[in-house]
């Protein structure tokens, strides 16, 4: 799934080429309508097409397209969601299932193999980013913010960094990476991670996030950038899918296990196992 790095990474390559860009057209594949967006293709044209582009920005893992009449158009990769710039006459691209036709002669195309995306339009974010936690990159974001949202919690520490609602924008690749970084194994218990590597985690996590963006995000399988090229980021990875390869700090061999339901790499040399009568009280 695309994570903050790489859908900010398509969010700088598409705002020069679709702000100020009116929305001559809209085709949507019949067996996709209902799974994209919950509404008829008519009622979907009647809302974008005439419409003009005045922003385009990210919040977490959504594209956010603002519209001339206020409201918002909010797409969400999902698994295997891409969204690509082409000139109108380019061939169509594999697993194509829309685009929105713009008014200088290029179409905004949307790919999705599995059709777990989304689009909608709403009169208002607000309620959108209420159910969003902080952004691990925003320089805003202090580090009493980000304990606050591992205090006392009993869950894995992987676990309570992927939940969207606590960090926004973190997916399966960046949270290993930041945890490897860290020196922190992802089974460790949230609120039992010391006050130094607490801090560290907090300093990885940015790190991680802004070298993925630096590297164009992580193709593995199907993620391309807004002008549909791979990124490099997955040549740069640490411990997600090395899975019996050596660590390039220690040498020892990379694990795979599952944390909360989702597969888990790390390194059980850098990353040992907390003992358990370690506990913090984060809110002191």
């Amino acid at each position: 799934m695309p994570e903050l790095p790489e859908v900010e990474t398509i969010r700088r390559d598409l705002e020069p080429l679709v702000v100020g860009r009116q929305i001559a057209g809209v085709e949507v594949d019949a067996g996709t309508i209902h799974l994209l967006t919950k509404a008829p293709l008519e009622a979907l044209r009647s809302t974008l097409v005439g419409r003009e582009f005045t922003s385009m920005g990210r919040r977490g893992k959504y594209i956010l397209l603002g519209l001339d009449d206020g409201r918002t158009l909010v797409i969400h990769l999902r698994m295997t969601g891409r969204l690509v710039w082409r000139r109108h006459e380019a061939p169509p691209e594999p697993f194509e299932r829309a685009r929105l036709i713009l008014d200088d002669g290029h179409d905004l195309r949307w790919s999705d193999l599995r059709k777990f995306g989304t689009w909608s339009v709403v009169d208002d974010t607000a309620g959108l980013f209420a159910r969003l936690g902080p952004e691990p990159i925003d320089a805003g974001l202090t580090f009493s913010q980000f304990r606050a949202v591992l205090a006392g919690r009993k869950a894995p520490v992987k676990a309570v960094l992927l939940d969207q609602r606590r960090i926004a924008g973190l997916g399966n690749i960046y949270v290993d990476e930041a945890l490897h970084e860290a020196r922190i194994r992802p089974d460790t218990p949230a609120g039992e991670i010391s006050l130094t590597k607490l801090k560290r985690l907090f300093e990885t996590t940015r790190t991680v996030l802004e070298r993925g963006i630096e590297n164009r995000g992580a193709s593995f399988k199907d993620y391309v950038d807004g002008q549909g090229q791979p990124g490099t980021q997955h040549l740069h990875v640490q411990v997600f899918r090395r899975t019996g390869k050596p660590c390039y700090a220690c040498g020892n061999m990379i694990v795979r296990t599952v944390v909360g339901g989702r597969a888990t790499h790390y390194c059980p040399r850098c990353q040992p196992k907390a003992h358990p009568s370690r506990k913090v009280d984060h809110a002191g």
